[in-house]
């Protein structure tokens, strides 16, 4: 999630590498990816483009719902790769909008970390729709300086030392997995909680809410709280984490045992490519699950790529600031999914806000 925080709200169209009129006409195949901007720098994909008789136009997202609206409106005639979240994938498959992975058109995919091969996320009858792209965490941030210890999920509701110090994301979803972690709740249970599971979630909730300083939805108001010594603790995305330790704050970084949130996109194709354009896109993916891309992805993001094609030719700094240094942190993911009962969670979380 903290990827969005780069982008703009509103979309962009433009041309990569020789993409004027004249070298579009000399391309043998002319792309169109939509995906989000910092992902399609030119100097990530000059390296497959000058290697390949393609032409790639990049359209940029703000929002997941904004790519999967312009698809289910049509778009998915002239768009040729997008960039759903793991746990939106269904949405598209569920309007027949994308088409399976063909894994023999993409060997870099066998070097998916063993967490993306297993997930049973992106996936419909045993066929892969949306294939992990690149990853990260959502953490728990806080000032070192200015609590006692690690913190864990426990922090947000039990004991008073940091009560109207703490910060949660207003997001339901998130929200209320990081509760469920708290109580224990198992993870095959955590989306399909039964109405006695929601109310012991409540009602953590409503004592989080008693001990939070705000509840946040820009990070960069949340780093500016953080810098102010407001807020010492957050459920957060990384980049608050590195900006202030490069200011100088002794800032932390804790990865609760009880379970992490993990984020992760995927690269999927729309059901209508076919052909020399359906062959020229699985040349991308194979690109950008390969070492060249992983390594720019890796400096430039900074982001995890899903294979290990890079991981060798990334020193050890990097790789631990991409959490691939010690791959054992994702035994503790906890992927986002969709809750069937998604509205009741909503309403759960405006009552406990409200209240």
């Amino acid at each position: 999630m903290d990827r969005r925080l780069f982008l703009k709200s509103a979309l962009a169209g433009t041309a990569l590498g020789a993409f004027g009129p004249a070298g579009r006409a000399l391309a043998a195949t002319d792309l169109l990816w939509m995906t989000w901007e910092n992902l399609a720098k030119d100097d990530y994909l000059q390296p497959f483009l000058d290697g390949s008789d393609v032409a790639l136009t990049k359209t940029f997202i703000g929002t997941d719902d904004e790519q999967f609206a312009k698809l289910r409106a049509g778009g998915a005639s002239s768009v040729d790769l997008i960039t759903p979240g793991l746990d939106k994938v269904s949405y598209y498959t569920a309007s027949d909008l994308l088409q399976p992975i063909d894994f023999e058109k993409v060997p870099n995919a066998n070097l998916l970390y063993d967490t993306f091969k297993k997930t049973g996320l992106g996936k419909v009858d045993g066929q892969t729709y949306g294939i992990p792209f690149y990853w990260g965490i959502n953490p728990i941030v806080y000032r070192a300086d200015l609590m006692d210890e690690e913190p864990d999920w426990s922090v947000f509701f039990e004991g008073d030392k940091y009560n109207g110090k703490l910060a949660m994301r207003d997001y339901a979803l998130e929200g209320i997995m990081i509760a469920a972690m708290y109580l224990g709740i198992p993870r095959d249970e955590m989306f399909q909680m039964d109405d006695k599971q929601l109310a012991e979630v409540k009602k953590v909730l409503m004592i989080q809410k008693s001990k939070l300083r705000t509840y946040w939805n820009s990070i960069g108001d949340l780093t500016n709280l953080f810098a102010t010594g407001e807020v010492v603790c957050a459920f957060s995305w990384v980049p608050p984490y590195y900006d202030l330790k490069e200011k100088g704050l002794d800032m932390g970084m804790a990865k609760p045992k009880q379970g992490v949130i993990g984020w992760c996109d995927t690269i999927a194709v729309p059901k209508g490519v076919e052909g020399a354009r359906r062959d020229a896109v699985f040349e991308l993916v194979n690109y950008l699950l390969g070492p060249t891309y992983g390594k720019k992805l890796a400096y430039g993001g900074p982001y995890a790529q899903s294979t290990s094609a890079a991981r060798d030719e990334i020193d050890a700094e990097q790789q631990e600031k991409i959490f691939i240094k010690d791959l054992s942190v994702m035994d503790s993911f906890v992927w986002k999914e969709n809750p069937p009962r998604y509205n009741d969670w909503v309403a759960l979380w405006n009552e406990v806000k409200a209240s």
